[in-house]
């Protein structure tokens, strides 16, 4: 039988995806909050986040800049972690009234998504990178 995951490729493929498909989720999310910053904030306001506009407009940056920096693999420990950061604290603020169904669908996701950025945080993008982000070595 064929086991894909022992194919020597996969280990070049398959992190590959695996960023795209994290990636593209905070790509489109930028996208949205810039197409609709009105009601982003709006939205950010109606859960008492303080300074609503500059909040969605750091939330814009991270989102976008780092889920581009991610799928090309441009330093993609240092910036999967720092997603992973943004996204507790987004987390927390907008997905904790575990009353709610919905609500505690969208926070185990996102504890999944946190999952795969903090996986990408110790591995890094592998061979398939723009360029490498070397963690500082510790010495003894």
């Amino acid at each position: 039988m064929l086991k894909p995951y022992t194919h020597r490729g996969y280990e070049l493929w398959a992190p590959v995806l695996g960023r795209i498909l994290i990636a593209s989720l905070f790509i489109m999310g930028g996208i949205g909050k810039l197409m609709d910053f009105a009601g982003s904030v709006a939205y950010a306001q109606a859960f008492s986040v303080p300074f609503p506009e500059a909040a969605i407009v750091i939330a814009i940056l991270i989102e976008l800049g780092g889920g581009l920096m991610l799928l090309f693999g441009f330093w993609s420990r240092l910036v999967s972690f720092k997603i992973a950061g943004f996204l507790v604290v987004v987390t927390l603020i907008f997905h904790s009234d575990f009353s709610d169904p919905n609500q505690m669908i969208q926070f185990l996701k996102n504890m999944a998504i946190i999952g795969g950025l903090l996986y990408v945080s110790v591995h890094g993008a592998r061979k398939a990178a723009v360029q490498k982000c070397e963690l500082p070595q510790e010495t003894n």
